[in-house]
């Protein structure tokens, strides 16, 4: 691994690029494969994100990525993304218990509703896998697309994984699962720099991973 990732390639995926390699590898673990239909992203543009799109697109998967960011097309598509979709497409407000079936599974790094609405139209077996709370930490939801299509609800808990699990999902990252161009999805910045971007983050203006250089 120490051959195939620099230091600044391994804080360039950090605790985001680890998540979603865990939310990843637990769709796989629950059975969902490429050739059952489109895995929708939700916040695709963020740090988890943007590379969990580049994950599954590797791994032969139909990524449709969910962004707000109308400038973020054309990043998403180089990094996998068969297809790009509005938020509001996943902000389902008609209360309806159950939707249509469209994604075969998901990762959702937001929450709230639109995490709700995910579930809601997830395919029979399908599984979605959870990291984010963005849009909320509460879940409106019935029983009724984990009984009647037996969905798979996944949390990704990246501070609580083994060390051997932990060292096998680095080595995908490092190997088979490596971003082409990493560099390519973040920006370094300096600790001068920090409240601005930190402004920027909150207003939904950044996207990919922001490096902070700490001078000596």
């Amino acid at each position: 691994m120490k051959q195939n990732l620099t230091l600044k390639e391994t804080m360039i995926y950090g605790t985001a690029g680890f998540t979603a390699a865990i939310c990843v590898s637990q769709l796989q673990k629950n059975g969902v494969r490429p050739d059952q239909g489109e895995i929708v992203v939700s916040g695709a543009s963020g740090g988890v994100g943007c590379i969990a799109v580049a994950i599954l697109a590797k791994e032969g998967y139909q990524v449709v990525a969910s962004t707000g960011k109308t400038n973020a097309n054309e990043f998403l598509k180089e990094l996998g993304a068969a297809r790009i979709i509005s938020r509001e497409e996943l902000n389902d407000q008609s209360g309806r218990p159950m939707l249509r079936s469209i994604w075969a599974g998901a990762v959702d790094t937001v929450g709230g509703n639109t995490l709700a609405t995910i579930v809601k139209s997830t395919m029979v077996q399908g599984s979605v896998a959870a990291c984010g709370v963005v849009a909320g930490p509460k879940l409106d939801l019935t029983v009724f697309p984990f009984i009647l299509r037996g969905v798979n609800l996944l949390g990704a808990d990246s501070a609580l994984w083994q060390m051997g699990p932990r060292l096998e999902l680095w080595h995908k990252l490092a190997t088979s699962w490596k971003i082409d161009d990493l560099e390519s999805i973040s920006q370094t910045i300096g600790l001068e720099d920090l409240d601005e971007y930190v402004a920027k983050i909150l207003k939904g203006q950044i996207r990919g991973r922001t490096l902070v250089a700490i001078s000596d």
